[in-house]
């Protein structure tokens, strides 16, 4: 895909993630909506979806893909290094990655990124693809942009998480 089209995907993603998040406040629909967003707009993608964390470690949330890990330690695969470092990680080939967690055989470069609010870790969003070195500097810059508009506009779910840092509490008052 050339950057020019990548970087119109991702301006036409964006708007479109602030038009679903639009009057809706319950955090399983737009989690959901946003990782159906992600998975539709870019064909190669295997996995989009969320870890959230507890407190303790990054429990599964809402995504679109195969069957996947329920529960990630901080630091073990790409997810908890994500969470623990909280900042992006870029894995080119996740077949020659030392710290890499394979849920699905037909994923071959992964994109992390930390959802920190006000300091606190809330959770990962995580993209997988079934093509080597697919993620780079561009789907940095634009998935960040994409969680910046998730968490705020989820901003009241969010700040009841950062008061419990308990998903599981926080998810079934929902």
């Amino acid at each position: 895909m050339l950057y020019s089209e990548k970087e119109s995907i991702y301006q036409m993603v964006n708007a479109q993630l602030t038009a679903l998040l639009e009057g809706e406040t319950n955090v399983l629909a737009n989690l959901s909506n946003a990782s159906a967003l992600l998975k539709m707009n870019f064909p190669l993608t295997v996995f989009a979806g969320f870890y959230l964390y507890d407190g303790n470690e990054l429990i599964l949330g809402p995504f679109q893909g195969g069957v996947s890990c329920a529960r990630i330690a901080l630091g073990k695969g790409v997810c908890g290094e994500s969470a623990a470092s909280r900042q992006t990680v870029i894995v080119g080939d996740v077949k020659t990655y030392p710290n890499y967690i394979s849920c699905d055989s037909s994923a071959r470069s992964e994109i992390v990124l930390p959802m920190v609010k006000d300091g606190r870790l809330l959770g990962v969003l995580d993209l997988d693809s079934s093509y080597v070195d697919d993620y780079d500097e561009i789907d940095q810059r634009y998935l960040e942009k994409f969680v910046t508009i998730l968490l705020e506009k989820q901003n009241g779910y969010f700040q009841c998480l950062r008061r419990k840092h308990n998903v599981s509490g926080a998810l079934s008052k929902i």
